[in-house]
């Protein structure tokens, strides 16, 4: 390529002229139409023909002479009808050359001005054909069509961007920001962009608004939500991410008040053991609306006859129907400081289901015989018909017990089966639980709850009796069902109990995992031979699909297989896995919530263990754990110390303390 032709290459998406000035080893030392003077591989030029010739005058005058070769050419492209020429070509379906092309526009011999106007309109232009240097190939009918709603799109979208970021920077500067018509969709862009990030199918689009309007702040952009009113200051943005439904479907909502509506009609209990003599009582919180166990109390003569009746939720909801799978959905209620999501609608959990003081109800009850020193000589499951007498709060009972002679029994009975648990090996941890409540005005109050109240300890140990005996019931009469069990732990700081926070804490890091199977087998931590759990069937999955199988052996319904359990458990295993996030999660948002309004206010501290650089420490009266650095302090585990809430934020999911001294 010698010096003095002129040729074209691409730079920056925009055609430049120059004149050939230099070719040594495959490279051109160029001087182009911007007057400077560049290196080019020949591979980078596309287009050469005709020579400039002002090349041996002036370097400014070989420079006009470019820039006016440019010129012609630009106006010589916009001398051509692409849509014309398409329209004409496009055919042929076949490669087409430059020459060929310019040929159906310019008259013969087509000039290098010319041939250079035709790739330069392909080239501002790709709809109607597609380019490789010097040859074009025209598009289809229905490209064109395609890439003329793309370009349309393009520009909707441009034009979105545009609107959305002077929307989203007038809301940031408005106190009481209002949304039109047009920019409704923005909100609902940003928040879905908030809640999954990437994987928002709006992300690039709102991500654009956002730059557009200047903000990167995952923070700015969830204030500006709740300013927008998108979503609240506490929103729980773990149900959005994982797809947790609030709400039932309408037929789900309608089956279930029929069922409520049509109790009587539905439920006939003639067939069942009457125990509606039997004075039966329930013991919940205060604030429970879905009872679904209770506990009956008979002597005769020197022995006790205990009663642990459950609700019969599979007497009301068939296997398969639209409640079923719903439920199955939910896997369980999820129980938080500021919302209850129940797992069955509330015509069923709170009615229908619910064993209500004065309504007659469906239940599966285990009926245990015991001696004058509360031990167990026989047991029985009956499908029965109860009416419960009274309903009590743990607080009720706890106040009672030693004036009413049965619920004192019903202690005694409960304290000799945890002793007996106890002597087989059960690992018995306990620990505070501390509840979050938010009061009708807001406020958030903090309470800790002894599971070791008389009340507490006798309902729990009563539900793992009623358990342990289903599943020995079940296990007896080779029924499969979901089957608990748990290994030995990997070590044991104590025997029996302890009432040494530290050793419980540190005891509960050495427990395995428990076990689901569709077989029976040894539960380490409970110190029993069997274990299911079928006692709160409203409220969890894994209940309901037992007392199924225990229904079927008492005639009631058909069983599930083996195959169906197993795939049961696999079914409920990311529903049951979000639950317990959620649960836990909520309960920390809104303790730190609460220390957010606490800032300066000193709590006492337990050691737990030393790290490398760190210590862990649990804030015991919230029973939250926290990495202290080990910076300039000689701490051991099992000290106790004062700490100072240093900063909390429940969004962020942060909260740091310092030393009090």
């Amino acid at each position: 390529m010698k010096p003095g032709i002129i040729v074209e290459y691409i730079d920056q998406q925009q055609i430049v002229c120059a004149v050939v000035v230099e070719f040594k080893n495959n490279r051109l030392t160029l001087v182009n139409e911007f007057d400077r003077e560049v290196n080019q591989s020949v591979a980078r030029i596309f287009f050469a023909q005709g020579e400039l010739p002002e090349f041996g005058s002036s370097r400014e005058a070989i420079v006009a002479a470019l820039k006016a070769t440019s010129e012609r050419r630009r106006n010589l492209t916009e001398s051509i009808d692409l849509k014309e020429l398409w329209e004409l070509v496009n055919a042929e379906n076949e490669w087409i050359d430059l020459k060929t092309l310019a040929e159906y526009r310019f008259p013969m011999p087509v000039t290098a001005d010319q041939t250079s106007a035709m790739i330069r309109a392909v080239f501002a232009n790709r709809l109607y054909f597609k380019f490789d240097h010097t040859r074009f190939f025209p598009n289809t009918p229905e490209q064109v069509e395609k890439i003329l709603a793309q370009a349309e799109e393009e520009k909707r979208r441009k034009r979105l961007v545009e609107q959305g970021g002077r929307f989203i920077k007038s809301v940031l500067n408005d106190p009481v920001p209002t949304v039109p018509d047009e920019y409704a969709p923005i909100p609902k862009i940003l928040k879905s962009i908030y809640i999954y990030d990437k994987d928002s199918p709006h992300y690039a689009l709102g991500k654009d608004m956002l730059t557009e309007a200047g903000i990167s702040s995952s923070t700015v952009i969830f204030k500006l939500l709740v300013k927008l009113g998108a979503i609240s200051e506490d929103e729980n943005i773990d149900l959005y991410r994982m797809e947790i439904p609030r709400h039932f479907p309408d037929d789900v909502l309608r089956l279930a008040e029929g069922m409520n509506v049509h109790l009587s009609s539905i439920s006939d209990l003639s067939n069942r053991e009457d125990y509606t003599h039997v004075r039966v009582i329930t013991i919940d919180g205060q604030n429970t609306t879905d009872f679904d166990d209770a506990l009956s109390l008979e002597r005769i003569g020197e022995s006790f006859v205990l009663g642990i009746h459950i609700s019969d939720v599979a007497h009301l909801i068939k296997r398969d129907d639209a409640i079923d799978r719903r439920a199955a959905a939910r896997g369980a209620s999820i129980y938080m400081a500021d919302d209850k999501i129940p797992m069955l609608p509330p015509d069923i959990s709170e009615s229908a289901a619910s064993l209500k003081q004065g309504e007659m109800r469906p239940a599966i009850s285990v009926i245990v015989t015991l001696n004058r020193f509360f031990e167990i000589k026989d047991y029985e499951i009956l499908a029965t018909r109860i009416r419960v007498d009274r309903q009590l709060s743990y607080s009720e009972v706890n106040a009672t017990a030693n004036e009413d002679p049965d619920l004192d029994v019903l202690i005694k009975i409960a304290k000799a089966f945890r002793e007996k648990r106890l002597s087989l090996g059960a690992t018995h941890i306990t620990l505070p639980e501390v509840n979050v409540f938010i009061d009708d005005s807001g406020e958030i109050l903090i309470s800790r709850v002894d599971r070791e109240s008389p009340s507490r300890m006798m309902v729990a140990e009563m539900m793992i009796m009623a358990n342990w005996m289903m599943a020995g019931f079940l296990a007896r009469n080779n029924v499969p069902a979901i089957f608990r069990s748990q290994q030995e732990p990997k070590e044991r700081l104590y025997r029996g109990e302890s009432d040494s926070l530290f050793l419980n804490c540190l005891q509960r890091k050495y427990v395995n995992r428990a076990m689901i199977s569709h077989k029976s087998a040894f539960h380490a931590g409970l110190g029993l031979d069997a274990y299911v759990t079928a006692t709160s069937p409203i409220r969890r999955y894994h209940d309901l699909v037992t007392q199924r199988q225990i229904r079927a052996i008492l005639g009631l319904e058909e069983p599930y297989s083996a195959a169906d359990i197993t795939r049961i458990t696999q079914v409920l295993e990311t529903p049951i896995a979000n639950v317990g996030k959620i649960q836990f999660n909520r309960r920390k948002y809104w303790l730190l919530k609460y220390l957010e309004n606490h800032i300066g206010a000193k709590t006492p501290g337990l050691v737990l263990e030393r790290r490398k650089n760190s210590y862990t420490v649990l804030l015991t009266e919230y029973m939250l754990e926290y990495s202290l650095p080990a910076s300039g302090l000689k701490l051991k585990p099992e000290d106790t110390l004062s700490l100072v809430i240093q900063h909390a934020n429940a969004r962020k999911d942060s909260f740091s303390v310092y030393m009090g001294y």
